[in-house]
């Protein structure tokens, strides 16, 4: 590789960021340009909907690095840039304002949008979604009037939302269409565990429950749900999944998976798409997993992390694979929680719990008919992930039991 090559990084996300970096610390010193449709500052997305939402953090401390950070590495920081199209034969990317940027080698990084209500009222004033630095920053303000929120969507997003609005004194009422909390992601037993939590903390909680629509003139008043009621809001907000922003690679030609096979820019362990020169990181990913056996799409942080510096030594030629198990962690209240795994949709399973959730410290694991463990979380457990980790990935049969039993080491079940 010439160092006269330009690496243009479509997306300046925190696997765009991480990217740009690993570039530099693995020793290239040519073109970097790093172009983002936002007009912030790269910046990673858990502070947004954890301590700068509970009003404990600035928003700047989600920044992965200062402005002076990018002049000093030479990185070419386009920020309030849209790409709008990819040339892959004459190897360029297209703006918004016309402009063309020559590329030698391109990674995408566009990430995720939120998935958005189609409902009569969806537009009205006090209605909010989480997912950028002037989201969580509108939400943020928003709470300090404790106004009563209703929170729609029992998942991640919504129950990081709903535990800031209670710890910062707002009623909350939460309506989720499943039948318990994280009922998709975690199954009904851990999932109900979730839903005791904001029980305890006094969220109302509505399962079984979507919404028709919203009430109000200039401002939301009202929640209208499939139940029949109307449940009164002063601000509403929003958490019900994401989409991959595939559309960029998809127009230019680049493989892409269908919604019904999970979305998604394809990809080997090497985070190489289906076109020569171009590799994808970050939500928008959807990669052959070599330890899992099956392609995946991971939505967390640390995926992005792990995938931007993998895409970056990929794009400098060494052999690498994108091989770390996804993970995530939340905090909620007093729970702190870390989760490693992959359960695949619609995969038979069972869970064994190891502790009693009652005292707020325990383990639980996810395991497939032949008592392998595909996955496994602690919550307040601190210092035990490693040897959940250290279970998936050897793919040994367990013993469910001793599993279960905390006077049993992990790496003697």
């Amino acid at each position: 590789m010439s160092d006269s090559e330009r690496m243009v990084i479509v997306g300046a996300s925190l696997a765009g960021a991480t990217a740009a970096e690993t570039l530099r610390t693995e020793g290239w010193t040519g073109p970097i340009v790093l172009i983002g449709e936002e007009n912030e500052l790269p910046y990673e997305r858990p502070p947004l909907s954890k301590g700068v939402l509970l009003g404990k953090d600035q928003p700047e401390v989600a920044q992965l690095h200062d402005r002076a950070w990018y002049d000093d590495n030479n990185v070419e920081l386009r920020l309030g840039s849209k790409v709008t199209a990819i040339d892959t034969g004459a190897r360029k990317v297209t703006l918004a304002d016309g402009s063309e940027v020559e590329y030698d080698k391109l990674l995408i990084a566009t990430g995720s949008r939120v998935r958005k209500l189609d409902v009569p009222g969806a537009d009205l004033p006090g209605i909010n979604y989480l997912r950028t630095a002037t989201e969580s920053k509108a939400l943020t303000d928003a709470y300090a009037a404790k106004p009563r929120v209703v929170v729609v969507g029992a998942g991640w997003i919504g129950l990081e939302a709903a535990s800031a609005a209670r710890e910062r004194g707002s009623e909350v009422t939460v309506i989720e269409p499943q039948s318990t909390a994280l009922a998709s992601v975690m199954g009904e037993q851990v999932g109900e565990l979730y839903a005791d939590l904001h029980r305890q903390h006094g969220v109302d909680l509505r399962f079984g429950v979507g919404v028709e629509g919203f009430e109000g003139e200039d401002h939301v008043t009202g929640v209208r749900t499939s139940a029949g009621d109307v449940l009164p809001a002063d601000l509403v907000v929003v958490g019900v999944g994401v989409q991959p922003n595939t559309e960029l690679a998809e127009a230019a030609g680049i493989e892409v998976a269908s919604p019904e096979d999970g979305s998604g820019i394809l990809t080997g362990p090497d985070l190489r798409t289906s076109v020569p020169e171009v590799y994808a990181a970050g939500d928008v990913v959807r990669w052959d997993h070599p330890l899992l056996g099956h392609s995946i799409r991971v939505e967390h942080w640390q995926n992005a992390k792990d995938s931007g510096k993998v895409a970056a030594k990929s794009m400098l030629g060494q052999k690498v694979t994108q091989d770390a198990l996804p993970y995530f962690f939340t905090d909620q209240y007093d729970l702190g929680m870390e989760y490693a795994g992959d359960v695949p949709r619609g995969t038979s399973y069972h869970v064994v719990l190891r502790g009693d959730p009652a005292s707020g410290a325990y383990l639980a694991f996810w395991l497939d008919d032949d008592n392998h463990v595909l996955a496994g979380m602690h919550v307040n457990t601190w210092g035990s992930l490693d040897a959940v980790q250290d279970l998936i990935r050897s793919k040994k049969q367990v013993d469910p039991d001793r599993l279960a039993d905390s006077s049993v080491e992990l790496s003697e079940v």
